[in-house]
This record gives structure tokens, C-alpha cells and sequence, in this order.
């Protein structure tokens, strides 16, 4: 069972790393020559052209470092792993990129202030040319192989690298005027040159700062877990999913599962354990809690009393889910959970409901669950 898991994740750092070193070798070749062509023709546009190369080139080392970090085992003092680096290893790509493009904006203001003129010769725009093609097959390639791999660091470099090759053709596109009308745009190009990699730093910034805080996992993977978890004959259904990441695809959380109120203990005891090994073996998830929602399923009265709660509920349009219903004849409770949608005064709609049924059944205690919309 983990080995399945264990070679999943092995192949995908070797994909990480062989990508990356593909990335790098061709980044460095493109700038040697844009750096040559630059000089030669006296063009800050190309040599901004290539910085811009070179800053690819060593964000491919990072994430090359991040990803070897990232496989190593967990240990005492690190027992979740190490998964975690790759997003502190994307901060150190995305400064490494704001620096560029900022000492790329500083030269190039420079230039629009004291222009120089660049001559291009066939060769050298034969050069950019054919930059403009590596960086097409380079972008189609690496981010192919990001969604292949299901690595958001790789699929980020391929959509970079397929805008650089935009910003390429825009190079040559303004010495193909020059040499035409005499016109220098260098400086300009290099001005929007410069603007790119800023934004792109920014948001590669803010990206790897959202994965940090924490954000909403896919929808398609927890409904995957869910699915594999209604496998199960005991199993009515599964809520309140709540996945904690710990690097890419390495997922611990916990969920609440609604199960008959006559299963006995060493029977939940067994559920859990089989719930547990098979949605790790199929999804990488660690469940590290399963809670238990207990259904009145022997009870005519009570089912009917759940049928009207989840009525009363429903006809509030801000409660987006109702679940974990158990009727207490014995303590004279009533308790389930509602999910009420983020843009709603969750406390008013939850005093609502429960004013309504305090009404209906006047003899029971009311207790409503506020859950947050985590897993919906």
C-alpha cells in the first residue's frame, strides 16, 4: 500500500528534476546567445531578454533543490516531512524574479532618457528567431509535463516559458523595425520586458503565500475521498473534509462519516480502519481522525422529525448543507450541523432556525453545529 504511494512520489520528483534540468540547460544556451547578440548589436532589449532567461534558468535550480528537500523522509524533528520547502523554495524563485525585473525596469528608464542606437545584422536576428521557437517547444514541453505530474511549480515555468516567448517575438519584432524604418524601440520593449517579470514575481509571490495560509483543496479530490469512503456499505455519507497540506499531493486531515446508530464499537473500530488504508492507498491522503455521525435508523418517529428538520432548513437559502441529524428521545435533544454560505450572517440564520423548531417541538433542546464551507 505505501509503496504504491512511495513510487508515485518518487517518479514525480524524478519528473520535477529531469524537467527542470531540461529547463535549465536550454535557458542557458539562450542566454549565451541573446547575451552575444545583445552585446554585439548594442541592443538593451535583447540583453534584458536574456536576464529574463537567466532568472528561468535559476528558478529551475531552486525548484530542483526544493523538490530533492522535499522527498527527504520525515524524521523527529520533522514528522509531517519536508513537502513544505517547495513553497519556501517558490518564494526564493519568485524574489530572484522581482529583482530582475526590477533592475531590468531601472536599466531600461535609462535608456528612454539616454537612448543609443543598435544595429542588427541577419545573423543575429536568424538568433532571436530561433529562441523564439526553443521557447514555444520548451513551454509546450515543460508544462505538459507539470499537468502530467501534477506539479504546479512545472506548469508555471511552461506558462512563463511560453510568454517569454511573446516578449522574444516583440524583440524581434522592434529590431525588424528598426532596421526597416530606422525607429528604435528598444528601450520601450525593454520597459514592457521589465513590467512582465515584475507582475510575474509579484504573482508567483502571492500564489506560494496563498498555499502557505492555507487555501480551499480541490473539489474534485475531496469528492474523490468522499466517493471512496461511500463505498462502504456502513457508510451513509461523508462531511466536513478537512485536508491539511504538507507539500504538494501530501494531504493529513480528517472527516466525519454518518454511520447507523446500531453498529457497535469494535464494528466502527474495523470501518475506520479499512475507510483509512483505502483512501491513502487510492489517494495519498492521510485520515489522521474520522468522526462519527450516528443515523436514527430504527426509529420511524425520529426519521420523520429529521425529514421536517431538514425541511425547516431548506427553506432557508443561505444554508447551503444540513447533516448529522440524531434524535435523543431519552435526553429530549435534537442535534445536527448546517453549513451557511460565507456571505450570510451565519449566527442570525442559526438563532432563526432554532427559534423554529423550538416552536414545533417545544420539549427538546435545540444544539446546531455551525460548520465552515470547507469541503462544499
Amino acid at each position: 500500500m505505501d509503496g504504491n504511494i512511495d513510487e508515485q512520489r518518487e517518479a514525480r520528483e524524478r519528473a520535477v528534476v529531469r524537467v527542470s534540468a531540461i529547463g535549465i540547460a536550454t535557458n542557458v544556451a539562450l542566454v549565451a546567445f541573446k547575451m552575444f547578440v545583445g552585446f554585439v548589436t548594442g541592443s538593451l532589449a535583447v540583453i534584458l531578454d536574456a536576464v529574463n532567461n537567466l532568472t528561468d534558468a535559476l528558478s529551475s535550480v531552486v525548484t530542483i533543490m526544493g523538490a530533492k528537500l522535499a522527498a527527504k523522509a520525515p524524521d523527529k524533528k520533522h514528522p509531517l516531512g519536508y513537502g513544505r520547502v517547495e513553497y519556501l523554495s517558490a518564494m526564493i524563485v519568485a524574489a530572484i524574479v522581482l529583482y530582475a525585473g526590477v533592475t531590468s525596469l531601472v536599466e531600461s528608464v535609462k535608456g528612454i532618457l539616454n537612448p543609443e542606437p543598435a544595429s542588427y545584422d541577419l545573423t543575429s536576428l536568424v538568433i532571436i528567431a530561433a529562441a523564439v521557437v526553443v521557447k514555444l517547444v520548451l513551454g509546450r514541453y515543460v508544462k505538459a509535463q507539470g499537468e502530467k505530474h501534477k506539479s504546479g511549480a512545472l506548469v508555471a515555468s511552461g506558462a512563463d516559458a511560453l510568454f517569454d516567448a511573446v516578449l522574444s517575438a516583440s524583440v524581434l519584432a522592434a529590431a525588424l523595425i528598426f532596421n526597416a524604418t530606422g525607429i528604435s524601440l528598444e528601450s520601450y520593449i525593454g520597459v514592457i520586458i521589465s513590467i512582465v517579470i515584475v507582475k510575474s514575481g509579484v504573482e508567483m509571490l502571492m500564489e506560494t503565500l496563498d498555499e502557505i495560509l492555507g487555501h480551499r483543496v480541490e473539489s474534485e479530490l475531496i469528492e474523490q475521498v468522499k466517493a471512496t469512503m461511500r463505498e462502504e456499505p456502513e457508510v451513509f455519507d461523508a462531511y466536513d473534509m478537512i485536508l491539511h497540506s504538507y507539500g504538494p499531493e501530501k494531504y493529513i486531515g480528517s472527516v466525519h462519516i454518518e454511520v447507523a446508530d446500531t453498529l457497535t464499537i469494535p464494528e466502527l473500530d474495523a470501518l475506520e480502519r479499512r475507510l483509512a488504508g483505502k483512501v491513502f492507498q487510492r489517494h495519498g491522503v492521510v485520515l489522521g481522525g474520522i468522526g462519527i455521525y450516528s443515523v436514527n435508523t430504527k426509529d420511524a418517529e425520529a426519521m420523520e422529525v429529521r425529514s421536517k428538520v431538514y425541511a425547516c432548513t431548506a427553506s432557508h437559502p443561505e444554508v447551503l448543507q444540513t447533516h448529522g441529524f440524531y434524535l435523543d428521545k431519552a435526553a429530549k435533544q435534537m442535534r445536527f450541523d448546517i453549513i451557511v454560505d460565507f456571505s450570510a450572517d451565519s449566527a442570525e440564520t442559526t438563532q432563526a432556525i432554532q427559534r423554529e423548531l423550538r416552536e414545533a417541538y417545544p420539549d427538546y433542546s435545540i444544539v446546531i453545529q455551525n460548520d465552515t464551507d470547507i469541503d462544499l
